[in-house]
């Protein structure tokens, strides 16, 4: 595994190539990958280059993110998979070749059943789109009650329903999986224990304010890993080592403080926060 820089969950406001250097400046091994700039010199034919700005500032290639309006109209995703066809054949051509989204935990439409049909459906369509191009779809459930109540039916929220979904959708299909909603889902290490490496895309990690039951933790309100220690972020992590997991591992802290700090300042943070955490998996 390694540190993975993602600009957008931390705050910082940089260009693409800005956030390269930045990245090798204060010591992240990767960068998540702009798909649509990709696409760009791949059809110029230059996927050599694209990968060289990574690789000569010693950076690996990160995730990129699912752009297809897999929710919307049956038109609109038949759109969509078609531009994807291309982000996928330009992911591969860079090396870049997991990609993620996350899935509500939650309808106001469809009971879970018809739902959990319905999300079959659309993800089992763009896994066969990214596995032609030999790319990864990483699901991520979401965890906090705080999110369900009021909704008129529930979804997925928690790691073995996700693992559930994953599987009914392809073999390339796993979990983008996030300490956060692994902890507000009620998760625990037997569910960890039980995951091997071919089942995990993405990994994001973070922590939890003190002082709020687990159920009343709002999804907006978290901070850097290890900063309170109410997740047990080194079980968490040692179960990656121990799976052998190899991907990107990036934080979401989704924290205020952070975003209110200059650039530089909050990716040196937030990589400090990465150093610890890697430390207690003997990383």
């Amino acid at each position: 595994m390694f540190r993975c820089a993602s600009w957008g969950a931390i705050g910082v406001k940089v260009g693409w190539l800005e956030g390269l250097d930045l990245a090798r400046e204060v010591g992240f091994e990767g960068v998540d990958v702009p798909i649509g700039t990709a696409v760009e010199y791949v059809a110029k034919g230059e996927a050599g280059a694209f990968t060289a700005l990574y690789a000569d500032r010693g950076l690996r290639l990160g995730n990129w993110g699912l752009g297809v309006d897999w929710r919307g109209d049956q038109a609109k995703f038949a759109d969509g998979l078609t531009a994807l066809a291309s982000q996928a054949a330009a992911g591969q051509a860079v090396g870049a070749t997991r990609c993620a989204t996350w899935v509500p935990s939650w309808s106001d439409d469809r009971p879970f059943e018809a739902n959990f049909e319905f999300h079959v459906a659309r993800f089992g369509a763009v896994a066969r789109v990214l596995a032609e191009s030999g790319c990864s779809l990483g699901l991520e459930f979401i965890g906090p009650a705080t999110l369900r109540r009021g909704k008129a039916y529930e979804f997925v929220y928690d790691l073995p329903g996700m693992l559930r979904l994953c599987a009914a959708c392809g073999p390339n299909v796993g979990l983008l999986l996030d300490a956060w909603h692994w902890y507000t889902s009620g998760g625990d290490e037997a569910q960890l224990a039980g995951l091997t490496a071919d089942q995990v895309v993405v990994v994001h990690v973070n922590d939890a304010p003190t002082g709020i039951a687990v159920d009343q933790q709002l999804d907006n309100q978290r901070l850097l890993p290890a900063a309170s220690g109410v997740i047990d972020i080194a079980t968490f992590m040692r179960h990656l080592q121990r799976m052998g997991y190899d991907g990107p591992v990036i934080v979401e802290p989704f924290n205020q403080e952070l975003r209110e700090m200059e650039g530089r300042a909050a990716a040196l943070r937030t990589k400090q926060s990465l150093d610890t955490i890697l430390a207690m998996a003997g990383c």
